[in-house]
């Protein structure tokens, strides 16, 4: 896949210490992985790098709203999500990046591009059930719901159920020992 350059980070004239970069990500960097799930997305990011001698901390800290689809009703709704990832970048003999936490970078090195990673956190941050706010208080009016609902099962009280007569009989097998 090829890189995105706006997400690569030169950490050679940096000092050792912190250091911090923001992005704004856009339904565009997702369509890069071929990501549909966001009809759109409007996120801010902000890369938090913590240059040490050995090696190189991050933290992405993103927050903001994607455009998604309700998994009942299919009804788009903006979805607020936010959240944290950190990961260690160190130097060896060639780029590995099977570790979960952990890049391995070659020795010589200058650069390092942390598009996977965002993608990564930000999809893995998303809810497993996407339920439009609608839905819970009540305010959603659509066809697909009032078609749900029509074909939910409905709850049956204790005077509605009847027992099968032969049921009765078998019950009382049982009890006449």
């Amino acid at each position: 896949m090829k890189e995105l350059k706006e997400y690569t980070i030169p950490f050679v004239g940096l000092k050792l210490g912190e250091h911090t970069f923001k992005f704004d990500i856009g339904k565009t960097f997702f369509e890069h992985f071929e990501y549909d799930e966001f009809n759109d997305a409007a996120l801010v990011l902000e890369v938090l790098l913590n240059k040490k001698t050995t090696l190189l901390e991050f933290t992405l800290k993103f927050h903001g709203e994607v455009n998604v689809n309700c998994d009942l009703t299919n009804e788009p709704y903006q979805q607020a999500i936010e959240g944290e990832y950190h990961f260690v970048v160190k130097f060896g003999e060639t780029y590995n990046d099977e570790l979960e936490d952990i890049v391995i970078l070659p020795h010589g090195s200058h650069q390092v591009n942390i598009q996977q990673q965002i993608y990564e956190s930000i999809v893995l941050s998303m809810p497993t059930r996407r339920i439009h706010p609608g839905i819970e208080d009540g305010s959603l009016k659509s066809d697909i719901l009032e078609k749900l609902e029509e074909l939910s099962p409905k709850e049956e009280t204790e005077t509605e159920t009847e027992t099968d007569p032969r049921w009765d009989d078998l019950k009382k097998l049982l009890t006449d020992k």
